[in-house]
């Protein structure tokens, strides 16, 4: 469904199982910075009423994630760590076109996209690998609803792209993702 072209590997899960502090800390940023997300392409993109109406509930949704996830760590007497580089976001970044603004428009929204793939994928081995049935519920609501933005994420590109070309671009994007899964070190405490 994801059309990810390099799973995680497995092994990702037991990494992350080792400290969940630090894996709970990265994914309480990560729900942060999708709701900064949402808020900087509607600031760059008001004239867009379809994606203004759509990603203004998500920034909401994204903010309750972060506080739910905040919750969690409350709740096992565990501290939010520091904010670290994304290493994985930040090869990305790289990737997205500049200059036309509707064409960075469409690239922003694939890179969304695509970090929401991600995040499913991530949290669907989460909900299936983790020992502890608390935890493996918590990350099942989770990869349900970023499957879900990655859904619209997508809807979104489609609708403001012209001929087609969305689908050259997420291939395009799909092979670099790969390529950036493929030399990033695997790391348990980072959800990308």
């Amino acid at each position: 469904m994801l059309g990810l072209r390099l799973p995680t590997d497995p092994r990702w899960v037991n990494l992350a199982e080792k400290d969940l502090a630090e894996i709970l800390t990265d994914h309480a940023y990560c729900e942060q910075k999708a709701a900064s997300t949402c808020i900087s392409l509607i600031q760059a993109y008001p004239e867009k009423s379809e994606l203004v109406d759509k990603l203004s509930p998500i920034v909401t949704e994204e903010w309750s994630h972060f506080c739910m996830v905040l919750d969690k760590l409350r709740e096992h007497n565990l501290q939010l760590g520091r904010q670290r580089p994304d290493a994985y976001v930040n090869r990305l970044q790289k990737f997205k076109m500049k200059g036309d603004r509707e064409k960075v428009l469409i690239d922003r929204l694939l890179m969304a996209a695509l970090i929401e793939a991600r995040s499913c994928e991530r949290f669907r081995l989460l909900s299936e690998g983790l020992k502890e049935k608390e935890f493996r519920e918590f990350y099942r609501h989770f990869m349900i609803s970023e499957a879900g933005h990655y859904r619209l994420f997508t809807d979104l590109a489609k609708l403001y792209s012209s001929n087609g070309a969305v689908k050259q671009r997420w291939n395009e994007w799909l092979e670099f993702e790969a390529g950036t899964m493929k030399e990033l070190a695997l790391r348990g405490d980072r959800m990308h």
